[in-house]
């Protein structure tokens, strides 16, 4: 018997996503969203789009990244194949999104619960922008889920020949 201890077995695998960690991220993001704007709204400016906009453009990227992939991956006629660098790059940038459009879209909640609740005008005008940024982070969190799928590899041996 050897008298040094035996390294831990390490799994190099990746693992998916935690919807757990989402909702937890999403929660913590709309509770820090409620509170800054509750302390703050009177000194903001009115809410800009820009955001809704980098969110569902990002959210149409990743859904067409997310297609392609898909069929590169299963190996569909006339679509070539994919680079496995290219899929461990594809699957970093699906983890990121997700977890960039849970806090966007905690954020926004906690945004869209606290312009509700607010009798002025100016937050009512506020509401359409926080909840278009709801649902374009929604839309996020969905298409990089779907990339992160994606980039799986078929469970049976015949899907790479289909």
């Amino acid at each position: 018997m050897s008298s040094s201890p035996r390294a831990p077995k390490s799994d190099p695998s990746i693992r998916p996503t935690s919807v757990s960690v989402l909702v937890v991220t999403g929660l913590v993001a709309a509770a820090v969203g409620w509170l800054l704007l509750s302390f703050s709204y009177s000194r903001l400016p009115e809410l800009p789009w820009s955001p809704v906009l980098v969110l569902a453009a990002l959210a149409v990227a990743e859904a067409m990244l997310a297609q392609n992939t898909s069929a590169r991956i299963r190996r569909k006629p006339g679509m070539p194949p994919v680079e496995p660098l290219a899929v461990a790059r594809y699957v970093a940038l699906a983890k990121a999104s997700a977890l960039v459009g849970a806090l966007s879209a905690g954020f926004s909640a906690g945004l869209v619960g606290w312009l509700a609740m607010e009798p002025t005008q100016a937050a009512r005008d506020d509401v359409p922008t926080a909840g278009a940024a709801l649902v374009a982070a929604a839309l996020l969190i969905a298409a990089a889920l779907w990339l992160e799928r994606s980039c799986r590899i078929p469970d049976e041996p015949d899907a790479r020949k289909r």
